[in-house]
């Protein structure tokens, strides 16, 4: 597993390569880009050239975390603006909008070597049923065809939701015969489910090519930093020994634990420390 944290730790700010300067220090070797136009504003192409300029000039990999908010929210976006854009929504005009602005996020591979993005199916709580299925479908297939000239892959998450339960996703990729299309697993929200981490690992390994981690205590998705909550971190490490070695482990850590460039530097270093470490245990 290679180390790697997303820009979601600075959701609040705007995306310099000041900041990504501080997520490299700390020994990530991929950032994932969270596609948010108030933070990273993929629509904006002086500030995408920026950013491909950094990440041309670091040599760090880099991975696209799909909008989840409508442009209008993102506008105005605070801290309490919810997720409210759905690929799979009932009415077809949202789910279009939808799949427009995550193609105008794609966009943005077309300077910045982007190599996968995260897909979310729904919202959270969303049913399943046949019309979840249907739309699932569509929007992977639509993706995928404008994804695919740009050498980005596509990766499915696993949410909380009836829609991302780990069979439901392989029951989506399986009628769809997407056979290139992958999955992030994420670590606390499978930790969440009825069903938990180890049933989301063993079912999910074969398409696992993205990892999101980060922590929390049973309750509520809280994305704190690994060893801040009840997951139990060694048991991680133990399954994600077995994927490829270039599956980047990303830390998703929640924006609103206030973290300055140089705490974020810290604490990352230190999680990711903490995974070698781990690692080399397991070896022993």
């Amino acid at each position: 597993m290679q180390p790697g944290i997303s820009t979601h730790i600075f959701l609040s700010q705007r995306l310099h390569s000041g900041l990504l300067d501080a997520l490299q220090r700390s020994g990530a070797g991929t950032i994932e880009l969270f596609a948010a136009r108030h933070h990273f504003d993929y629509t904006d192409r002086a500030v995408v050239r920026e950013i491909a300029a950094w990440f041309r000039d670091s040599g760090t990999a880099a991975t696209l975390h799909q909008p989840i908010f409508t442009p209008e929210l993102s506008e105005r976006w605070s801290r309490h603006v919810p997720a409210t854009l759905s690929l799979i929504s009932p009415d077809k005009s949202l789910r279009i909008d939808a799949m427009d602005e995550v193609k105008r996020a794609l966009e943005a591979a077309e300077m910045i070597p982007i190599s996968a993005i995260t897909l979310h199916l729904g919202l959270k709580d969303d049913p399943w049923d046949t019309r979840a299925i249907e739309n699932s479908l569509t929007a992977i297939e639509h993706i995928k065809a404008f994804a695919h000239p740009l050498g980005v892959k596509v990766l499915i998450e696993n949410l909380q939701n009836e829609v991302t339960t780990p069979e439901h996703i392989l029951e989506i990729l399986n009628v769809g015969h997407f056979d290139n299309v992958g999955v992030t697993l994420d670590v606390g929200h499978a930790y969440l489910s009825d069903t938990g981490l180890e049933h989301a690992f063993e079912l999910l390994k074969p398409r696992i090519r993205e990892l999101h981690l980060h922590d929390n205590y049973g309750l509520r998705d809280e994305h704190l930093w690994p060893g801040s909550g009840s997951i139990d971190w060694a048991s991680i490490s133990r399954l994600t020994a077995s994927l490829p070695a270039e599956v980047p482990g990303i830390l998703e850590i929640a924006h609103d634990l206030n973290e300055t460039a140089e705490s974020a530097t810290t604490k990352a270093t230190a999680a990711f420390d903490q995974q070698l470490r781990l690692a080399e245990q397991l070896g022993a």
